[in-house]
């Protein structure tokens, strides 16, 4: 390593560093915190403080942009969930059919059948307040029993969620892994899922009897308002949950039909910002009918959705902020050439890079995107099978999601747990979902 590439180690580990001190210690918001990391790093690894400032805007602009949307519109259908009572009805439902002790497997099913055309962030703020509510049936009026009714089916929907985000496509990340190493897109997904539902049963449900003891809750980040309507049929509110994902779907699908692929009406409904807000004007007369004209309920959704949206797209942004500004200063490309150096399984090799830049940048994309721009020459001279170099990459993508991610802030504010509770309760379980997926991938290329 040179000098430079020294320094600009030393300027990220203090810029992160700096930033979960003022959180943890100064008691900062998270916006503040992140700002200042984002700024130490770049003037710290040499930057401009001009430059940084860019990097800084387009971070944020980035985050907002993308996931602030689709965060936006998520926390909005979740608010007409929760405060028409659509949200509560199905969790009734759902209870009567599994139960209280088989509620937290029910759970991690319907996370993993759900999240599987979503974005992450997007079957968050969907399945949250459904969640939320069950977990409202299962306990109470003892506070503790209450948190921890409400963790024990939060960390297996995370964990669904969270393990079709790494390793199943048609998400993002492993798409652009397929296209890029020129795996088959349907061992992929075969493959995928069979590594997917044993680690999301680790690092889920079982994980979670660990992680989530004494941990208490804030008050959610829904309230509870009383609104004078009749409640939705629960076939009514299960359409609207599961439109988007209906939207989401047939687009994804369509796009695989050699005649339907490049129309506009299937490439727009899979995009997640139009099928939630088709959802949105959905879910208003749906949920509410003829009280969709009244002011209280109007000011009741739109109060309770913006307040909520504030703090999670300033938190959200600012992480996107430290992102872009390591992602500039060449942190990136820094680890990535340090991992080269050494020869080691390929397999082993797209999950360590994968890991450096998630730890680095924040983003799964992001080390999705850089793990994937080194690999090809070492898939194609070892033979190694490039399905399960994806995979590989995608486990090591969601490792240890801490303050320079921007799911770590959205998952902290949604959930209500504590900056430490979050780290010791969402940051384990994605980095179990790293780890044994990556176990998974190893034995997987054994057997084959």
């Amino acid at each position: 390593m040179t000098g430079g590439d020294t320094r600009l180690m030393i300027a990220a580990l203090a810029g992160i560093l700096l930033a979960v001190l003022m959180i943890v210690r100064g008691r900062l918001h998270p916006f503040i915190a992140l700002l200042c990391g984002a700024f130490a790093v770049g003037l710290l690894a040499g930057l401009p403080l001009t430059d940084t400032a860019k990097a800084v805007q387009k971070g944020v602009g980035d985050i907002i942009g993308g996931t602030g949307l689709v965060v936006a519109l998520g926390l909005s259908l979740g608010a007409m969930l929760h405060l028409s009572g659509a949200a509560a009805s199905l969790a009734k439902g759902a209870l009567q059919l599994t139960g209280v002790r088989a509620a937290p497997w029910a759970t991690l099913g319907i996370a993993i059948v759900i999240g599987l055309p979503l974005f992450f962030e997007t079957g968050l703020v969907l399945l949250l307040p459904i969640v939320v509510a069950a977990a409202e049936e299962m306990a109470g009026s003892n506070p503790v029993e209450r948190d921890a009714a409400k963790l024990r089916l939060i960390m297996p929907a995370l964990a669904g969620l969270g393990v079709v985000h790494a390793l199943v496509p048609p998400h993002p990340g492993p798409l652009l892994a397929v296209e890029a190493l020129g795996a088959d897109l349907g061992k992929t997904m075969l493959y995928g899922i069979l590594i997917a539902i044993p680690t999301a049963v680790i690092a889920g449900p079982l994980l979670a009897r660990v992680t989530t003891r004494g941990v208490r809750l804030a008050p959610p980040v829904l309230h509870d308002h009383r609104l004078a309507i009749a409640t939705p049929s629960r076939a009514l509110s299960l359409l609207i949950v599961l439109l988007p994902v209906l939207l989401i779907a047939a687009g994804e699908l369509g796009q695989l039909v050699p005649g339907l692929r490049g129309a506009p009406a299937l490439a727009a409904a899979s995009n997640p910002v139009v099928a939630l807000l088709v959802t949105n004007l959905v879910a208003l007369p749906v949920l509410f009918g003829r009280g969709l004209r009244d002011a209280a309920i109007q000011d009741a959704v739109w109060h309770e959705t913006m307040g909520a949206a504030g703090a999670i797209l300033l938190a959200i942004g600012a992480g996107g902020a430290l992102k872009q500004v390591l992602v500039t200063a060449g942190l990136s490309d820094l680890l990535a050439r340090m991992v080269l150096m050494h020869a080691i399984s390929p397999l082993l090799l797209g999950w360590l890079v994968a890991v450096g830049i998630r730890l680095a940048a924040g983003s799964a994309t992001v080390a999705t995107i850089t793990a994937v721009g080194v690999m090809p020459g070492v898939v194609a001279s070892s033979g190694v099978s490039p399905e399960l170099v994806v995979l590989a990459i995608g486990a090591g993508s969601v490792f240890f999601s801490h303050v320079n991610d921007p799911g770590f802030w959205l998952v902290k504010s949604y959930v209500g747990t504590s900056t430490a509770d979050t780290f010791r309760t969402w940051s384990l379980l994605e980095t179990a979902i790293s780890v044994v997926g990556l176990a998974m991938v190893l034995a997987l290329d054994y057997v084959l």
